[in-house]
């Protein structure tokens, strides 16, 4: 890996602050440290200690609502504030989404941790860092490198 020294930094930070999110409880549409957060939430509150502002409002969203409403919003998304990178690239402080079955939208988000875990908050746990095992490998719908600051 021959990353730029930016790209280093902001993905250590990233997987330094994602680290802290663990043992956050579990709350849907939350995105603050040690108070509750979803698996977006923890992307934002990270997006918000590393950058600042977030780059857009995610709007309200009930928890199904990949099923209900068809669009592949999350990975819609990604692609706007993120840089894509093929899956067999991820690197360490990447974001990767999740889709629970083919043909439906992404509806889960992680950051990697290694090349074998990653951290997430998952319903009915506190957030948490997991094996990147073949059951959630094989549902990867994207990854991305976050963005360089400026």
């Amino acid at each position: 890996m021959n990353a730029r020294p930016e790209a280093v930094s902001v993905a250590d930070a990233v997987v330094a602050e994602a680290l802290g999110w663990i043992g956050t409880p579990y709350r849907h549409q939350g995105s603050r440290k040690g108070v509750g957060c979803d698996c977006l939430g923890l992307v934002r509150g990270v997006w918000r200690a590393i950058y600042g502002d977030e780059p857009e409002p995610p709007g309200t969203y009930s928890p199904d609502w990949a099923e209900a409403g068809g669009r592949d919003a999350m990975l819609e998304a990604a692609r706007r504030h993120f840089v894509e990178r093929p899956q067999q690239q991820m690197e360490v402080g990447d974001l990767i989404l999740f889709r629970w079955k083919r043909g439906l939208p992404a509806k889960h988000a992680g950051i990697l941790l290694s090349a074998d875990r990653f951290v997430h908050a998952y319903q009915g746990h506190s957030v948490l860092a997991s094996p990147l095992v073949p059951q959630w490998r094989r549902r990867i719908a994207g990854a991305f490198a976050f963005p360089l600051k400026d």
